[in-house]
């Protein structure tokens, strides 16, 4: 016997907000008539930590505070046991959307070591020989936009052999002179990074100019911290050696999901940066970090 369990949400980007109701119907098909011993609906909230394998055993303290933190728990039983008729039956459903206790509600997020997830679960429990049905669907939850504009605060920057750090021998280093500006360091989350940079001079030939987007997860306690910076996405801006002279602009959308407004909270931080880098036609790799901060407006 074939059966189905789905959950749709009313809401077709499966966003929400604080203090909103998560509403949607259970579909459930079935060719026969269906005996259950009960249909229920839980919505969960969880934030998990994990620690990267060049953190774990430093810090005792840390297997205390990397349990998983409940933000959102509640469950309701949606049909009482009996018989589904044959055919396509929706079931209608309706949550408030509200934090645990003192909790606050943290954006949705899907990181490396710090993962913030909002999920239904629908769980239909059969008879002893039928198998039990279980349905998962994750939706988003967005904070609130905050009331202040965002202040535009450009940035400037210069490259040359004199700015980088982490250098041993400057002095076999090639002359270059990069020029170049981000319009804002902090950022809307829904608007594209931008700016412009230019190549005004170079010794040796440019292979590729990229924008390399990273996370910063930072997961601790009082007694210690581990902060470990991992790669979002890479977009190549210019190819080959580069017109000496010529504007090459810098534009980067923040992927949906992978990034979400800066957050600092006791147990972990979520921050992000970027880095501009040159790729010498030796693969010798010039970057720029510029830290980023961003918001939801």
């Amino acid at each position: 016997m074939s059966v189905s369990l789905d959950i749709r949400l009313k809401r077709a980007n499966k966003v929400y907000h604080d203090g909103e109701r998560v509403s949607g119907v259970l579909v459930i098909s079935s060719r026969d008539a269906l005996q259950h011993q009960g249909v229920s609906l839980s919505m969960e909230g969880l934030v998990n930590l994990q620690l990267s394998s060049k953190s774990v055993g430093v810090f005792e303290a840390f297997y205390n505070s990397v349990k998983p933190i409940q933000l959102v728990s509640s469950s309701m039983e949606v049909v009482k046991p009996g018989k589904i008729p044959a055919g396509r039956t929706e079931i209608p459903f309706e949550f408030p959307l509200q934090a645990k206790g003192n909790k606050v509600l943290y954006e949705t997020y899907h990181g490396v070591f710090v993962n913030i997830q909002y999920t239904l679960r629908c769980d239909m429990r059969r008879p002893l020989l039928a198998k039990d049905l279980s349905k998962t669907c994750e939706f988003m939850v967005h904070c609130q936009p905050q009331k202040s504009k965002l202040q535009p605060n450009p940035v400037d920057f210069t490259i040359t052999p004199e700015t980088l750090q982490n250098v041993k021998e400057r002095g076999s280093l090639p002359r270059f002179l990069i020029r170049g500006h981000l319009d804002a360091t902090s950022c809307a989350v829904t608007r594209p990074l931008t700016g412009e940079l230019l190549l005004e001079s170079s010794e040796v030939a440019i292979k590729s100019i990229e924008l390399q987007l990273v996370r910063v997860e930072t997961c601790g306690c009082a007694e210690g911290y581990a902060r470990d910076a991992t790669e979002i996405q890479n977009i190549q801006i210019a190819e080959g050696d580069v017109c000496r002279g010529l504007s090459v602009p810098i534009y980067m959308v923040f992927p949906r999901l992978f990034t979400c407004p800066t957050l600092e909270t006791t147990n972990f931080k979520v921050e992000f940066e970027v880095n501009v880098v040159i790729v010498l036609h030796d693969d010798h790799l010039i970057t720029e970090n510029f830290p980023l901060k961003l918001v939801r407006v």
